[in-house]
């Protein structure tokens, strides 16, 4: 009996202390009026411009965070490098060698080193003003958005741009500046998967040159049962190392962005 109304009591201590805060709130409002209102508060200037305390841009930052994954994939130049190296490894007939962190890390770094003069242009034009309070949030994220907007409009078709234009049934628009985000993201990606699978097109020939002949060989000695696949895995390997192939590769990637 003395184990167990112990271990009610415990349980209700634990519940009072988790408990305790909500009941201080309720019982004094002008503790809850001054913990509550920092938290929200908005302030708006003389000049009209708007500011935020800092709790609420804490809380845009780290919900922007969960967005960044999707940021990196649509907004830069990852979707066709990535799609070019998984290709490419298609092509080579190796499934798992480099392996995907290897590939998804090289992508990575990739789209950093194209993407730098976009970074420095917002750093410059967005981040930096920011900070020194020279722009308003809005008019920061505003700012930051043009130089994405720039790059995007570079390596968009033209006929992309057009059917998701007639799809979402918008306005005319008078210049590229005012398309907006919901149109322009899904076009420019799918013009990068578009010059993605014509780059890998042209890298899957030789290598599928390699194939026909081995096999053709194989047929001709009268190797049916054995697989061409492991004959001329080592001759890709090979003409690739020659060629110098991964220099070739991104090369041809950095390139094609305008570099």
């Amino acid at each position: 009996m003395t184990v167990t109304r112990y271990k009610c009591l415990r349980g209700r201590s634990s519940t009072l202390a988790r408990l305790w805060p909500l009941l201080l709130l309720m019982a004094f409002p002008a503790v809850a009026q001054d913990v509550g209102i920092p938290a929200v508060n908005v302030t708006t200037a003389e000049d009209g411009s708007t500011s935020y305390s800092v709790t609420i841009q804490i809380l845009a930052l780290m919900t922007m965070l969960t967005f960044l994954p999707a940021l990196i994939m649509m907004m830069t130049s990852f979707t066709r490098i990535i799609v070019v190296f998984a290709i490419l490894r298609q092509a080579l007939g190796l499934q798992q060698t480099p392996s995907n962190q290897v590939l998804v890390g090289l992508a990575l770094f990739l789209t950093l080193f194209i993407m730098t003069p976009v970074l420095e242009r917002v750093n410059r034009d967005a981040v930096q003003p920011y900070l020194g309070e020279q722009l308003a949030p809005v008019e920061a994220v505003q700012a930051a958005a043009a130089p994405f907007r720039d790059f995007m409009t570079m390596q968009t078709r033209e006929n992309d741009l057009e059917l998701f234009m007639r799809l979402s049934k918008a306005p005319p628009v008078e210049s590229v500046d005012q398309i907006p985000f919901t149109v322009l993201v899904p076009a420019f990606v799918t013009s990068e998967l578009k010059t993605a699978f014509q780059i890998g097109f042209m890298l899957f020939i030789p290598f599928l040159v390699i194939d026909l002949v081995v096999a053709s060989v194989l047929m001709a000695m009268g190797m049916m049962m054995l697989s061409p696949v492991i004959i001329s895995l080592p001759f890709k390997i090979m003409l690739f190392v020659l060629v110098d192939g991964w220099v070739m590769v991104v090369g041809t990637l950095a390139s094609s962005f305008g570099m």
